[in-house]
């Protein structure tokens, strides 16, 4: 294996390797997803290509390659042992119909094997099983065969290890293969296998071949045009290369352990509870650093994204106070990862006034209100019968306060007191219980929700988006976000008041003046250059490849992705049925359409 490989390096093998394959090169997506109501955070590389994969074609062709920046929150608590990270970077590389199976694993092993240097007999891959809905893939495991694998490097699993999707009720899903690297242990037991959690295998890469379509019945059709959709992290196949027991250990994050190494005056990897706090402190810090500075930037706030980052945040300032630091070191780590990261995104390095102004606030909103709880504490002990602390006070200092439980035990002690943690944890989990509960219905829709009614609503969004600038006369607003369910749009734009009632009703109408012209939305093909010179609204110009999709609505010309409807005809009436602020200088629109068809 190539030894100490940085990440800049690894980039570029990989999208060099691709395009010497015939993929196009596009752009890294925004980390807040468009008109996706499924997911807050662009989680994977495929999220941005959700409407190429169902059948929109790309203006960049049918081969792709991208390095995608993504979010995961979900395994936030598990922040801080030796893998998990909330923001990392996902190689991938897609063929929308020009190649399947055979292409597809031949590049797999051809860059790990011929690009990394990795040692063949150490690559182990799993297919899928098969099952009483769908056949077992020995078509991939014969292509492994060929390349140059063993029978006993090749495991046959069963749906839940190895079936992607579809990613809501319906849509495409299939097989996929996933490819591990063995770490030498021994293995854990007789059927030991890449499906355990022992260890010995380490996933590197999965290629998700989308060959079915699972409709509401649950029935799986063949799909008329196959695809490959494959992701490989940067940071855990950095660590592969390189020998790493951590991703810490990584150019990606070692600069910021240091940093903290050199405030603190404590050394990483001494103490387990120290080496924990650097850990989340220099991934939250990472993350909050590239959603304050993404090309559709965040602030903190109480709902939505805004508050994942806002609890990221007050997170890591939490941890500085378990290494003794002020939680302004936040603002140093961010500058490092601004410097790291400036010239590969350059809207990090365009946002970073704007990301350690963002920062700044927060902390100091955050410190205040740890003295609201410390105040708080003070009236909660006055009012208990007996010197333990109810494990649902501690809870609720821990989600009103953002006092960890250590905090509140800590406080406790001063006065005598003891904590029900075992109470804390039934009250921490019961929380999280209700905020899985709340994503699963966030999930619901699927991320192949792209029907009839959710086009109408996207092409009611480009009317919108247009009749705003007109009716404020104001044509610096812009988008910054939109999420869209069958039910309804939200859509945020940039605009320093709240709108008058006389101002809300003049954008509707505006809005159904265009709908009631029965006008064809005309889609286009040309050059970004182009469509800037006819005057295109280009929200988000950093996502779009050379050659882009514009849509041309009556008032509205906009580059976009889709999906749309056909005429305005098929709209109905719009109706704007909220206006509120989103975050500062930020407000927020809910519409629906009335009698669509």
């Amino acid at each position: 294996m190539s030894e100490r490989m940085n990440s800049e390096t690894l980039r570029k093998l990989y999208l060099d390797f691709f395009k010497s394959k015939g993929h196009a090169v596009i752009p890294t997506a925004s980390l807040i997803p468009e008109n996706d109501p499924t997911v807050l955070f662009t989680t994977a590389g495929m999220h941005p290509l959700v409407p190429y994969l169902l059948g929109e074609k790309h203006p960049a062709g049918d081969k792709l390659t991208d390095v995608q920046i993504c979010v995961r929150t979900g395994d936030i608590d598990e922040v801080g042992d030796e893998s998990h990270c909330t923001f990392f970077e996902m190689l991938g590389n897609w063929s929308l119909g020009a190649y399947f199976k055979k292409e597809s694993i031949a590049y797999s092993y051809e860059f790990l094997t011929k690009v990394l240097g990795i040692d063949t007999t150490k690559l182990n891959v799993s297919v899928f099983a098969g099952d009483e809905s769908c056949p077992r893939d020995n078509e991939s495991a014969e292509i492994w065969k060929s390349v140059g694998l063993k029978d006993e490097q090749i495991f046959f699993l069963p749906k839940e290890n190895n079936w992607w999707g579809p990613a809501g009720q319906t849509g495409p899903c299939g097989p996929d293969t996933e490819m591990f690297i063995d770490t030498g242990k021994d293995k854990c037991s007789d059927d030991c296998s890449p499906a355990c959690s022992c260890g010995k295998y380490l996933e590197i890469w999965n290629n998700v071949f989308m060959q079915y379509f699972k409709d509401s019945d649950g029935k799986l059709s063949p799909m008329e045009r196959k695809n490959v959709d494959t992701g490989m992290g940067l940071e855990r196949t950095l660590c592969i290369v390189n020998g790493y027991k951590s991703v810490y250990e990584t150019d990606l994050l070692a600069f910021s352990i240091k940093k903290l190494e050199e405030l603190s005056g404590k050394k990483y990897g001494e103490n387990e509870d120290d080496t924990r706090a650097m850990r989340i402190i220099a991934d939250h810090t990472r993350t909050a650093t590239f959603l304050l500075g993404d090309v559709k930037p965040l602030s903190p706030s109480n709902v939505d994204q805004g508050y994942v980052l806002r609890r990221l945040i007050r997170r890591a300032v939490r941890y500085c106070r378990v290494l003794g630091i002020d939680g302004s070191a936040l603002i140093e780590l961010a500058k490092l990862n601004i410097e790291k990261y400036k010239d590969i995104y350059k809207n990090i390095g365009d946002n970073a006034q704007r990301i350690e102004d963002e920062l700044r606030m927060e902390q100091e909103k955050f410190d205040k209100t740890i003295e609201q709880g410390i105040n708080e504490f003070g009236k909660v002990v006055k009012h208990i019968p007996s010197t333990t602390i109810p494990g649902k006070t501690a809870f609720r200092l821990y989600d009103t306060f953002g006092f960890p439980l250590e905090m509140t035990i800590e406080l406790a002690k001063e006065v005598g007191f003891d904590v029900d943690v075992q109470g804390y944890e039934e009250a921490f989990k019961k929380h999280q219980e209700l905020s899985k509960a709340g994503a699963e219905q966030k999930f619901k829709g699927g991320l192949a929700d792209t029907g009839e009614v959710t086009a109408r609503l996207h092409t009611a969004t480009h009317l919108l988006n247009a009749a705003l600038k007109i009716v404020l006369n104001d044509k610096t607003i812009m988008q910054r976000g939109s999420n869209i369910t069958p039910e309804r749009l939200r859509f945020d734009f940039s605009f320093p008041r709240p709108m008058t009632p006389e101002e809300i009703q003049a954008v509707e109408d505006l809005v159904n003046e265009e709908i009631k012209k029965n006008q064809d939305v005309i889609l286009e093909e040309m050059s970004v250059a182009e469509a800037k010179a006819q005057g295109a609204v280009g929200v988000f110009d950093s996502k779009y490849g050379e050659v882009v999709k514009v849509y041309t609505v009556g008032i509205s010309k906009e580059i976009c992705g889709g999906p749309h409807a056909k005429n305005t005809s098929e709209l109905g009436h719009f109706k704007i049925v909220k206006e509120q602020s989103s975050s500062a200088g930020v407000r927020r629109i809910k519409a629906i359409l009335e009698n669509n068809q």
